[in-house]
């Protein structure tokens, strides 16, 4: 799909609304040994409906108007062929609350990074900080579409659009590497499966779930 019809598409414009997320995802067990895994998931998250879902009712700065950010770091989560580790047994010490500061840039909020962490990031069997420096060397090596930066307005577009979008974008990236998520019919995340040296590979049975909707909501930029 050519970037022109993609910022056609996206172009549609609807008046906007907001709705809830509900839950997805396979069942996991926790307590797992840290850095026994099979890949990464990098999920990227839709700042502004993370924000009309969850983020306005904690007052998180990264949802404070003017703030401009389109797809954050949700998190890099390790990730077997069927299911996830979680909470993971590990030796090694948390990050400093500066350690986290460092990764708001990317991820929103230190209190969001920290969180990341303790639930998935232990789960990698690497330190505090290789972690959130592996976490963002995965976030730098995908190019956001800078069509995004342009959502001035809440839209209603097809899901395999935003796909299209980061396909485009990205020429190494294949449909099977790449999942949208959908939920309470808003656009929420982006994911993308790598390999443990941050090389895309095709996502495990139960990462590759698409959205298939053909009006979901993509809640304007703030």
């Amino acid at each position: 799909m050519k970037l022109r019809r993609i910022l056609s598409l996206l172009a549609l414009v609807l008046l906007p609304f907001g709705l809830a997320a509900g839950p997805g995802g396979p069942a996991r067990a926790d307590g797992e040994k840290a850095g026994d895994f099979d890949y990464y998931v990098m999920a990227l998250s839709w700042s502004s409906a993370w924000c009309e879902v969850e983020g306005d009712a904690r007052r998180e700065p990264q949802c404070d108007i003017g703030r401009g950010l389109t797809f954050v770091l949700h998190g890099l989560w390790p990730q077997y062929e069927r299911g996830w580790p979680a909470y993971c047994r590990t030796v090694e010490r948390d990050p400093t609350r500066g350690e986290s500061a460092a990764m708001a840039d990317i991820m929103g909020g230190s209190g969001y990074a920290f969180y990341q962490w303790k639930k998935h990031g232990r789960c990698s069997g690497l330190a505090a900080r290789d972690y959130y420096k592996t976490a963002r060397a995965a976030y730098e090596k995908v190019k956001i579409p800078p069509v995004f930066a342009k959502m001035s307005k809440t839209l209603k577009v097809p899901a395999d659009v935003i796909e299209g979008a980061f396909l485009e974008a990205n020429p190494g990236l294949k449909a099977d590497q790449v999942t949208v998520i959908c939920q309470g019919g808003m656009i929420r995340e982006v994911r993308i499966c790598l390999t443990k040296d941050l090389e895309p590979r095709r996502c495990g049975a139960d990462a590759i779930r698409d959205c298939r909707l053909k009006d979901a909501v993509l809640e304007a930029m703030r």
